[in-house]
C-alpha cells in the first residue's frame, strides 16, 4: 500500500471522529491535510462520497429529533446550489468565493469563541426564512466546489444558539442531502475515477471506525464542550478554506 492511501486511512479516521462529535467539518478538516499530498481533482469525488458515509453512520443519532419542515427550507435551495458549484468548480471560478466564506468563518468563530472566554452570552438571533434560504444555496454551491456544505449552515445554527441536539438535527440530513448530490453530479460529470474507487476502499473502514468512536464522545458531551467543538471546527474549517 503507498504512502498515499496509508495517509488516506489516518486523515479519514480523525476527520470522520471530528465531524461525529459535531455533525460536520469532515471534508474541510480532511482536505486541510491531504490537498498536500494529493491533488484537488483527485479530492473533489472523493470528499463528499467519504462524508456521505460518516452521515450514514451518524444520521441515526438524531433522527428522532428532525424538524422536517424546516429542513426542507434549507435543503431545497441547497441541492439548487449544488450544480452551481459544481459548474464554478469546472470553469475555476471559485477560489474568491472560498477565501470571503474562509474569513467570515475564522471572524465569527473567533469572536464567539472571545465571548465564550470572558463568559459573556452569546447574541438572541431568531430564524429567519430569508436567511435560511440564503444559507442552504450557499451552501449548496460550497458543497459543489468541494463538499463542503457544512460550515455556513454550522455558522448559522451556533448564531440562533440551538441545543446540541437540536443542531445537529438540522445540520446532519442536509449535509447527507446536499452530499447525496454532488456525489451524484461528480460521478454523472465522470469525476470518478478507477483510483477514486480504490480510494474509497481504503478510506471507508476508517470512516466507520471514527464516526462510531465519536459518536461515543458526542453522547458523553455536555452542551458548553459541545459548542466549544462547534466553534472551534469553524475555526480550522475557515483556516483551512484560506489555506
Amino acid at each position: 500500500m503507498s504512502f498515499e492511501l496509508i495517509a488516506l486511512a489516518f486523515v479519514m479516521l480523525g476527520a470522520s471522529f471530528c465531524s461525529a462529535v459535531a455533525g460536520f467539518a469532515m471534508n474541510l478538516i480532511a482536505a486541510g491535510v491531504l490537498l498536500h499530498i494529493m491533488t484537488p481533482q483527485e479530492l473533489a469525488p472523493l470528499l463528499p462520497a467519504c462524508s456521505l458515509c460518516v452521515q450514514a453512520v451518524t444520521l441515526r443519532a438524531v433522527w428522532y429529533a428532525i424538524d422536517w419542515p424546516r429542513l426542507w427550507r434549507y435543503v431545497v435551495p441547497g441541492l439548487i446550489g449544488t450544480p452551481v458549484g459544481v459548474w464554478l468548480l469546472g470553469a475555476g471560478s471559485v477560489r474568491g468565493l472560498v477565501i470571503f466564506i474562509g474569513v467570515v468563518l475564522v471572524l465569527y468563530s473567533g469572536y464567539m469563541l472571545t465571548r465564550l472566554i470572558l463568559r459573556r452570552p452569546p447574541p438572541e438571533v431568531r430564524a429567519n426564512r430569508s436567511i435560511d434560504v440564503a444559507v442552504g444555496f450557499g451552501s449548496g454551491v460550497l458543497g459543489g466546489i468541494g463538499g463542503f456544505s457544512g460550515p455556513l449552515m454550522a455558522l448559522w445554527v451556533d448564531i440562533q444558539g440551538l441545543n446540541k441536539n437540536e443542531a445537529r438535527a438540522l445540520l446532519q440530513p442536509f449535509i447527507a442531502g446536499l452530499q447525496v448530490m454532488a456525489t451524484g453530479t461528480l460521478l454523472v460529470k465522470g469525476y470518478f475515477t478507477q483510483q477514486t474507487w480504490i480510494m474509497l476502499a481504503v478510506a471507508v473502514p476508517a470512516l466507520v471506525l471514527g464516526s462510531w468512536l465519536g459518536l461515543k464522545a458526542y453522547h458523553a458531551m455536555p452542551p458548553q464542550l459541545f459548542r466549544i467543538s462547534l466553534l472551534v471546527l469553524l475555526m480550522v474549517s475557515g483556516l483551512s478554506l484560506l489555506w
